[in-house]
């Protein structure tokens, strides 16, 4: 159960590139204020550290939070939706299974 947690794990993070590539073609062509509003672009910024998937979540969604509207959500629901799309809690249950475990 572990290696194929590992395993998922780990793909999931192989395949971070062609993902946000794929979800944000579009975006990157645009522009969109939400992300255009830095100097730098979350997505430049994440590839040209080559990121981790869960750490280019965080910082994907954390930049736009507040800032993408969602049609039918009001600005603090929007706000509240991307940061729950963070990552951020998913990798801290990530982190505390592996420290209960000894799997680090």
């Amino acid at each position: 159960m572990i290696k194929s947690e590992w395993r998922r794990l780990t793909a999931e993070e192989e395949n971070f590139k062609e993902n946000v590539m794929a979800e944000h073609a579009a975006d990157i062509v645009n522009e969109p204020k939400h992300y255009s509003r830095w100097k730098i672009e979350p997505i430049t910024y994440i590839m040209l550290n080559g990121f981790e998937f869960w750490r280019g979540n965080i910082i994907k969604y954390a930049s736009r939070a507040g800032y993408k509207p969602y049609e039918g959500m009001s600005k603090a629901k929007c706000e509240i939706t991307d940061l729950e799309r963070s990552y951020v809690m998913h990798r801290c249950v990530s982190i505390n299974w592996r420290v209960k475990t000894g799997y680090d």
